[in-house]
């Protein structure tokens, strides 16, 4: 993994180099589109969004002790075996803003079902849960005691159409996959390897079409996530890519007559 002023010298690079995130300069109407309707959309101050914000701020305050049994790369900032409720949601969870977007999406989008692998805490499944994709949330997480307290708190707080799975991503990963119905969107948030986030991504796209949606966390992470980014983008059933730098979306869409990449700031 990259430290500190590595990954602080390859977002300055990205940010000087990346198109406006006004969409100025974009001439691609798709992605002229995603930037003025989904990146920068109107829905970013909802009751749903309220709620979950005040979930993550008792999170922080929560000293609980959980146990973590890290099947990935581990944490860049802490990897202990026992580890506070509140450490977790300050370094390991992605802030409200790409919470926000991953709703904006679900909805821009219209996606039907949404399948998540790294549930932690459970914050950017609760925001895609709250734009109510037809046939829910399916999140997978690899720490038996995580995944019991996420799903627990999830239950408690309403949102039934979330399905939390235990396990390791490459058991259940092809079980999973079979059943997801309708327009669909995966994010990978875990195990960042090369090997295994190739793995994923090759599984995944044999069962996805042009509507369907990929996302990838941290693939600035290191030189192993960049090296599988790179990849991703080249594939040949991949239409169009959007790096925001901590995330990398994925598109398939026919429309794009020649592949597409984009850095876009955010």
């Amino acid at each position: 993994m990259y430290n500190f002023y590595q990954l602080s010298w390859k977002f300055i690079s990205y940010w000087l180099k990346a198109s406006s995130g006004k969409g100025h300069g974009i001439h691609s109407p798709f992605v002229y589109d995603f930037v003025v309707n989904v990146l920068r959309g109107k829905h970013s101050d909802l009751p749903a969004f309220r709620k979950i914000e005040s979930i993550r701020k008792k999170l922080r305050r929560n000293n609980e002790s959980i146990s973590i049994l890290d099947l990935g790369a581990g944490s860049t900032l802490n990897n202990q075996k026992e580890r506070c409720i509140s450490s977790i949601a300050k370094t390991a969870a992605k802030p409200a803003r790409f919470g926000k977007l991953f709703y904006r999406m679900v909805k821009h989008y219209h996606v039907d079902n949404v399948l998540e692998l790294g549930t932690s805490l459970g914050l950017s499944t609760r925001y895609f849960a709250a734009a109510a994709p037809l046939h829910g949330v399916i999140t997978i997480e690899g720490a038996p005691a995580l995944a019991h307290y996420t799903r627990t708190c999830l239950k408690q707080e309403g949102y039934q159409q979330v399905k939390v799975l235990e396990g390791n991503f490459d058991d259940l990963l092809p079980e999973v996959l079979p059943v997801l119905q309708g327009r669909k969107m995966i994010f990978v948030d875990g195990n960042h390897r090369y090997e295994t986030t190739r793995q994923y991504f090759l599984q995944s796209i044999r069962f996805l079409e042009e509507d369907d949606i990929l996302v990838f966390d941290d693939i600035h992470w290191s030189a192993e996530m960049e090296k599988v980014w790179s990849e991703i983008k080249n594939h040949q059933q991949v239409a169009c890519t959007i790096d925001l730098f901590f995330i990398g979306i994925v598109f398939f869409r026919k429309e794009f007559k020649e592949k597409q990449d984009f850095s876009i700031r955010f």
